[in-house]
């Protein structure tokens, strides 16, 4: 069963990981006192065997560091990125524990040159190594091989999406044996999975010891049998897992309380709460809107001119958006359309071929020129660099009643980009997917998806086929 498989493949891992570190070691001591030998005398005063004995303590320490920063999970469950910040955590830490030991026992001949190389190689060693594992076993996974077996009881919109994305996604290695529901009929399909019969044949299934996990995936309606079907699996030692039928309130990552065992449950977690978090984000809006003004300055003199050459009016255009907890601000634009009368300028979107947009305001628009004033409101504290898209009053009344969860974009500061914009949800393209895409952002910031956004924005965010 997976169980065993996995047992087997972390103590290959374990062993892996020693070799990646040892070569890791070697190589940065070959790079510092072969290849740095040829341009210096000196290569250091300690014999070697005192950098060879510090590699063979290095390597448990380092293992249990990446046993701390759960670099032995189960791959279906830990991503690229975070696998890669765990790597970087682990390392970090390695190196400062090393340092740390250095300085308690005066061994300041000890070359720190020979630890940053180690840090930089092991890193990239180690993330090369785990990728391929990786590669190898998706590969494996989507021919059969190492499948995880899953029993599914209650038969439920949960149940659904959740089979939806186990087919959609076969790299993962899981297989839905079928599902146990009390109110559809055994036989009935959902997309090649079979209802197999009632809640109470988990008494018979069960001892046969052939499933790996079982998802409880229960209508609303049937929550009341929660705790016997939970206490059914337990008995058994098959994982457990609970996917509720209400996702569209409980977000992907709920933040939960202890409030003196009793658990309490956010219903939307917003990372940027946190006031460390809120002044780093704030930090990096303000040298990114200077450093932005500085390189696109010639950009925004040469828009000027045009602006001023092809069509009378103001250059800036001010229009009021909703801002950060729904307050209202005045937004900056490069004025790409004829001076309107305001009733009617602040109900109408911008179509395809609007006969209102000037000729250097189609360029403006189609290149996101016309956005580039938004900086000063950046550096104002009213925007950020990244974040949800602002909208007018008017439609944010309007969307509020039509669109689930609208308002809930208004918890942190509008942006000049966002994980919507570079999707393509952007100008006339639908409301409720644009919302999913700014909900999920601000429940899984990091400032790495924020300057992965950035860096995304210059290949598909300025350019875009949906800006009129």
């Amino acid at each position: 069963m997976i169980k065993e498989n996995q047992k087997h493949f972390n103590r290959l891992h374990v062993v892996i990981d020693a070799l990646v570190i040892l070569v890791s070691y070697l190589l940065a001591l070959a790079i510092k006192f072969r290849i740095l030998s040829m341009v210096q005398e000196n290569i250091g005063v300690l014999p070697m065997r005192i950098y060879l004995g510090a590699m063979i303590l290095a390597v448990p320490v380092y293992l249990v560091l990446y046993s701390v920063f759960n670099l032995y999970t189960p791959k279906r469950v830990q991503g690229r990125r975070l696998e890669l910040w765990n790597i970087i955590k682990a390392n970090t830490v390695g190196i400062a524990i090393w340092l740390g030991v250095l300085y308690l026992i005066k061994m300041i001949d000890f070359s720190r040159h020979v630890l940053l190389l180690f840090y930089i190689i092991n890193i990239v060693l180690e993330t090369l190594v785990r990728n391929l594992i990786r590669y190898f076993l998706r590969r494996m996974r989507s021919r059969g091989y190492n499948l995880k077996h899953i029993l599914l009881v209650g038969y439920s919109r949960a149940a659904e999406e959740y089979i939806d994305r186990i087919l959609a996604n076969p790299q993962w290695g899981y297989k839905v044996r079928g599902i146990l529901d009390d109110n559809i009929e055994a036989g009935t399909q959902y997309r090649g999975v079979k209802v197999l019969g009632r809640i109470a044949n988990l008494m018979v299934i069960l001892p046969e010891n052939r499933l790996d996990e079982i998802a409880i995936t229960l209508g609303l309606n049937e929550y009341y049998r929660l705790e016997e079907i939970v206490n059914l699996c337990e008995k058994s030692g098959v994982h457990t897992k609970f996917i509720p039928d209400y996702n569209q309130i409980i977000p992907t990552k709920p933040y939960t309380e202890d409030l003196q065992g009793l658990p309490v449950i956010n219903i939307r977690y917003v990372p940027l709460t946190n006031t460390y978090y809120a002044v780093l984000k704030r930090a990096m809006d303000i040298v990114g809107s200077i450093c932005a003004m500085i390189i696109f300055s010639p950009v925004m003199l040469f828009s000027v001119c045009m602006i001023k050459l092809t069509s009378p009016g103001p250059l800036i255009y001010k229009q009021e958006r909703v801002g950060l907890h729904n307050k209202p601000f005045m937004m900056y634009k490069f004025r790409s359309m004829e001076v309107q009368p305001p009733e009617k300028e602040k109900t109408r979107w911008t179509v395809k071929n609007d006969p209102r947009v000037t000729s250097f305001g189609k360029f403006m628009r189609k290149t996101s020129i016309d956005e580039l004033p938004q900086l000063f409101n950046i550096l104002k504290g009213e925007m950020s660099l990244v974040g949800p898209r602002p909208e007018r009053p008017f439609f944010v009344e309007k969307f509020k009643e039509e669109v689930p969860r609208y308002m809930i974009k208004h918890q942190v500061r509008p942006g000049l980009t966002g994980w919507a914009q570079i999707n393509g949800y952007r100008g006339n393209t639908s409301i409720k997917k644009r919302i999913e895409y700014d909900l999920y952002y601000i429940e899984n910031w990091t400032l790495g998806l924020d300057i992965k956004i950035l860096f995304l924005t210059v290949f598909k965010g300025f350019i875009n086929k949906n800006a009129y």
